[in-house]
């Protein structure tokens, strides 16, 4: 069950980003999308199959979408929004990691 749950989140973290990523120019998009990424990963159980699973999808998909395309031309600019994007994939990496369950001690 929890790797259907991953994948899930895997997922939704990928749609999100792209959603991030086609609606960062726009000062409400960015506003917007910085604040339902924040909430759907606050929101989410700390956890390798969850929080993490959400983050690693999202970080990974705006890394891939801030490749150079075939034109030339980028999709995550070098402004303002562009790095915003870029500082909010590295807080939630940070995050993410950081909330992570401490492991249990074996007896």
């Amino acid at each position: 069950m929890r790797v259907l749950a991953a994948l899930g989140l895997l997922l939704a973290g990928a749609a999100t980003a792209v959603a991030t990523v086609a609606l960062h120019e726009l000062w409400w998009g960015l506003g917007l999308a910085t604040v339902a990424t924040v909430v759907a990963v606050l929101a989410l159980p700390p956890g390798w199959w969850s929080r993490l699973a959400f983050v690693v999808a999202w970080d990974a998909m705006v890394g891939w979408l801030s490749f150079t395309r075939p034109e030339g031309d980028y999709l995550i600019g070098q402004d303002v929004q562009g790095y915003a994007v870029l500082g909010l994939g590295l807080l939630l990496l940070v995050v993410a990691i950081g909330t992570l369950p401490r492991p249990r001690m074996r007896a």
